[in-house]
């Protein structure tokens, strides 16, 4: 059998994929991966359409590997610059004169 498509799928979707399909799911990074509802898989293991035999246990993340995007329900809104720091800033000195002569 070939293993189902997983991501962009919510948790409750892919244990019913899952199951339909005769895979069993993992998740390393949601040990409540069982009553986990509306998280979205990003990534899984191994891909869709490789073959493997019934019953073989297919591992789904719900959060990006460091360095691999944002995490948590970012990833699919847009993000929008920060505000600046806002409010009074500190004025800095005038700078010296490079060439004032030095007193010893």
């Amino acid at each position: 059998m070939r293993v189902p498509r997983f991501v962009g799928l919510m948790a409750v979707d892919a244990r019913e994929t899952a199951t339909a399909q005769g895979v069993l799911l993992a998740s390393p990074d949601r040990p409540d991966f069982h009553r986990a509802v509306v998280d979205y898989v990003v990534r899984q293991y191994p891909p869709p359409g490789v073959e493997v035999p019934r019953g073989a246990v297919v591992t789904v993340w719900f959060d990006f590997a460091e360095g691999e995007g944002g995490g948590g329900a970012g990833v699919r809104e847009p993000r929008v610059p920060r505000p600046g720091g806002g409010g009074l800033e500190r004025e800095l000195d005038h700078p010296k004169d490079p060439f004032e002569p030095l007193v010893l």
